[in-house]
């Protein structure tokens, strides 16, 4: 059965699982150096934008991720051509890097800001010098919760497929918008038209307000953006005759 997937998916998975497999054994030195972290963070590194689309924190994401890919991913392949695949697959994993990491520049500023105020040298702190809290009792205890929030930005990397997957799902949602497709936590059949941007803008709200729950849904808005950008360039193209 696994030969009857078109070359790219197969191959796309099978390398998902060969570097989930060996994270695995080589341990969190090499999720550190291959996960892709802020961009403006010490442990930033320019390969992260691709190797982090590689990368999975549990089973249950990178099997989540591969079925969804393998349900979605081949219709596509064969529809676009391993060209088009491939870049409707990087540039919605790029798209995803983007946008989380702009939403996540947005909140560094905010932070930064507010510790500028209390004299807190953030360049300094993120440069891993040592840095100290001034002020009065409330006031350190505020500047070690908004440097509490600002290391969960620089030290914290985003892993998984899921935004070059969104890209495909949405492409898909594009290309055959009246298809029926059913979820788990939505046991009734439903047109991916009407299920994808339900799924946005819940995504949007979630990552919007902070109650994502360590899940990087901005990125999952991302790559879906560019992925419905790209299939309403090319579906224009797809069925013209020679």
């Amino acid at each position: 059965m696994f030969n009857n997937i078109p070359p790219i998916t197969r191959n796309i998975i099978i390398i998902n699982v060969i570097v989930f497999i060996g994270t695995y054994f080589l341990g969190d030195k090499v999720i550190g150096y291959l996960a892709g972290f802020y961009p403006f963070s010490p442990f930033f590194h320019s390969w992260q934008i691709i190797t982090h689309m590689f990368m999975h924190g549990s089973i249950m994401h990178i099997l989540f991720n591969m079925l969804t890919l393998y349900s979605f991913g081949p219709i596509l392949e064969q529809t676009l051509g391993d060209r088009k695949y491939l870049i409707l697959y990087f540039l919605s994993g790029l798209g995803a890097f983007f946008l989380f990491n702009l939403w996540n520049f947005v909140e560094v500023q905010q932070i930064t800001n507010e510790l500028q105020q209390f004299g807190f040298n953030v360049n300094a702190y993120l440069s891993g010098a040592n840095v100290n809290f001034s002020g009065n009792a409330e006031a350190i205890i505020k500047q070690k919760e908004l440097v509490e929030n600002l290391k969960g930005i620089v030290a914290t990397p985003m892993v998984g497929a899921s935004g070059a997957i969104f890209g495909v799902v949405a492409a898909f949602a594009t290309l055959y918008p009246d298809s029926k497709i059913m979820l788990m936590f939505i046991p009734v059949p439903m047109k991916v038209k009407y299920l994808m941007p339900i799924v946005i803008v819940v995504s949007v709200y979630l990552g919007v307000s902070g109650n994502g729950g360590g899940i990087a849904h901005l990125a999952h808005v991302g790559g879906a953006l560019v992925g419905w950008i790209l299939a309403r360039i090319w579906k224009k193209h797809l069925y013209r005759f020679n």
